[in-house]
């Protein structure tokens, strides 16, 4: 496995990189310690299976890089590391496209359990979030009520989606062409707020659709 930090704290990327490096035996750690840098890196490495993120950064800020690094690489899940417990901000980067949210004060096994949960394809919630004064936090915010704005045959395609279709198993199984079905998950994206695949069917599970 592949793993990009981007932190501006050197000790905090150093101390993280061994944490994921003795958790996920035969990994591969690459660091960052701006988001231009980890751009960068992500535009370097096809190959990069998970981006850990910290929010507090100098010049573009992990909130910002955060869709940034979804327009870069659809695919790429991205995990936010970050010192702030406030429920808005976790609320924000799960909006904007993060899968989870860990806090620093969290355990080394958190972390590690909250990233192996993401590679999974589902979203963490820290626990904090959860707390009766806590704001309302939504995984995403198309969670909410996304069931009213898809029809029947985006329902069709987003649970087939769900189970890792490409585009053409899923015309051939629902007989449509592969550009009906890419204007279809272009529509289910929106509606879900989501901006790939993974977060999609995520979302889906989150809501009961499939």
């Amino acid at each position: 496995m592949k793993i990009l930090i981007v932190d501006d704290h050197s000790v905090v990327r150093e101390g993280v990189a061994a944490l994921l490096l003795s958790g996920f035996a035969g990994s591969c750690v690459l660091e960052a310690h701006d988001c231009a840098r980890g751009l960068d890196i992500v535009d370097e490495h096809a190959d990069l299976d998970i981006v850990v993120l910290d929010l507090g950064l100098p010049g573009m800020g992990g909130m910002s890089a955060i869709p940034e690094f979804g327009r870069r690489r659809p695919a790429l899940p991205v995990i936010v590391l970050s010192s702030s417990e406030n429920a808005h901000d976790v609320k924000e980067a799960l909006a904007l496209g993060a899968l989870g949210y860990v806090p620093k004060s969290a355990s080394r096994q958190t972390l590690l359990d909250a990233m192996e949960f993401v590679l999974k394809g589902h979203v963490y919630v820290p626990p904090f979030t959860l707390l009766p004064d806590a704001a309302p936090v939504a995984t995403s915010e198309a969670a909410e009520e996304p069931a009213p704005h898809l029809t029947t045959r985006q329902l069709e395609v987003l649970k087939l989606l769900s189970r890792g279709l490409s585009n053409k198993e899923i015309g051939n199984t629902l007989d449509l062409s592969e550009k009906t079905v890419k204007v279809h998950i272009t529509s289910i994206f929106r509606s879900l707020h989501v901006i790939n695949r993974t977060q999609a069917a995520s979302a889906a599970r989150q809501g009961n659709l499939i």
